[in-house]
């Protein structure tokens, strides 16, 4: 039972709270905003790490 305690009452890496935000923001993006600038539904994760990272 600790280890669940320690598990959700450690913090999270600042990377994930980034990568959680960038992943919001690319699903609100409209179909007509994702054609601009280029990217597809199946490249968010891959997109949300890169802007994470920076």
């Amino acid at each position: 039972m600790g280890f669940y305690i320690e598990l959700f009452a450690r913090p999270r890496p600042q990377e994930q709270t980034r990568y959680r935000a960038a992943l919001a923001l690319l699903n609100s993006m409209s179909n007509a905003d994702r054609a601009d600038i280029g990217i597809k539904p199946a490249d968010f994760p891959r997109v949300a790490r890169e802007m994470a990272l920076r």
